[in-house]
């Protein structure tokens, strides 16, 4: 369905789907639309909840801003409270995958009284990330890259979009998001959330205080994530003010929600019926 949020002028597509149990929202992450939760809507909606999907700004079927500055993750974290007013939901179980996983961590921290739970796929903390070290710093090269417009989006188009498959090789549906990518418009669009959210002040300028995350937390990672270390999602529970809990999925990669998608719903259902 599409739905206008009237703070931003902006349409979006969303997903929803399920009863009238506790609601979930499930936020993907790049370059994704809410179809890299397809695996996990049917099985929450069998559990009785009520499943919201949403096309984040830019992304999908949503529209796409021209300003840069409209990417900026606080900007998304607003769109999704609205999206959750509209549709007359109080309290949620955020659910976010990749930069999904930084939007919800951001909605959290700004209005911690509608968050029944909160489950991280494969990004943590942002000071987690920062004390992974120069380990996870490498495996971050190419968020530097990302932040030269023109220049990333040529780079990964060029020759057929091979480097942009290069980066994907691991997606299960990376025919599908090329296809989408190379529409006009859309990778740059894709990219700005790199360079409104992280740019070369966030990542390599001083470390202050971080807000810890408003409790319970479930933090998932997966062994064959090769943009993410361990250790950036396992010390998450450092800044986290309430139950923490971490598991490690085995053999997935980074798109762990499709390439695990059964042990990955059975966590999921096992933690909110735990704090439903």
């Amino acid at each position: 369905m599409r739905v206008q949020l009237t703070e931003v002028a902006l349409e979006f597509e969303v997903r929803e789907g399920g009863g009238r149990g506790p609601a979930v929202l499930l936020v993907h992450g790049f370059p994704d639309t809410h179809a890299c939760w397809r695996r996990q809507v049917p099985a929450l909606a069998a559990a009785g909840y009520r499943v919201i999907a949403p096309d984040l700004r830019g992304f999908g079927g949503s529209d796409r801003p021209a300003d840069t500055a409209a990417y900026a993750p606080a900007r998304s974290a607003g769109d999704l409270l609205e999206l959750l007013d509209r549709l007359e939901v109080g309290r949620v179980h955020l659910v976010g995958h990749d930069w999904g996983s930084g939007i919800v961590q951001q909605l959290a921290m700004r209005a911690p009284e509608r968050v029944a739970s909160l489950s991280l796929l494969s990004v943590g903390h942002l000071g987690a990330l920062w004390d992974a070290g120069w380990e996870q710093r490498s495996l971050s090269w190419y968020m530097l890259l990302f932040q030269h417009a023109g220049l990333a989006e040529e780079w990964l188009l060029r020759d057929g979009a091979a480097k942009a498959r290069e980066f994907l090789a691991e997606h299960p549906d990376a025919d599908e998001v090329l296809a989408r990518l190379a529409e006009p418009g859309a990778l740059t669009a894709a990219l700005a959330v790199y360079r409104a959210g992280l740019p070369p002040e966030v990542l390599f300028g001083p470390e202050g205080p971080l807000p810890p995350l408003p409790g319970p937390v479930l933090g998932l990672w997966s062994s064959r994530d090769r943009f993410l270390t361990e250790a950036s999602m396992a010390g998450t529970g450092k800044y986290v003010a309430g139950p923490w809990r971490y598991e490690r999925i085995e053999g997935a990669g980074h798109w762990l929600q499709l390439d695990a998608a059964e042990r990955v719903n059975a966590l999921l259902l096992d933690f909110l019926a735990e704090h439903s």
